[in-house]
């Protein structure tokens, strides 16, 4: 199964609009995940008050953050 077909059970707050891990532990272990299924590095970036996953793919910048208790790529958070 996909990383990002996983539930997300994780602690999470919102800030502007977008639901993020409320610790960098989640965080960090969500992003050990999608760098396993990528194959690239992922890192984690506070966001306000919660933790987001950022990554190049592809030569694309990309940003997820947590939708519906599923990983979802965000094109607002920075």
């Amino acid at each position: 199964m996909s990383v990002f077909a996983a539930p997300v059970f994780d602690a999470t707050v919102v800030y502007e609009g977008q639901e993020l891990f409320k610790g960098r532990g989640a965080a960090q272990t969500w992003a050990e995940k999608v760098a396993k299924e990528l194959e690239t590095e992922v890192t984690v970036e506070k966001i306000g008050t919660g933790w987001a996953l950022k990554a190049t793919v592809d030569g694309e910048a990309r940003t997820w953050v947590v939708f519906g208790q599923r990983l979802s790529r965000s094109e607002q958070a920075g």
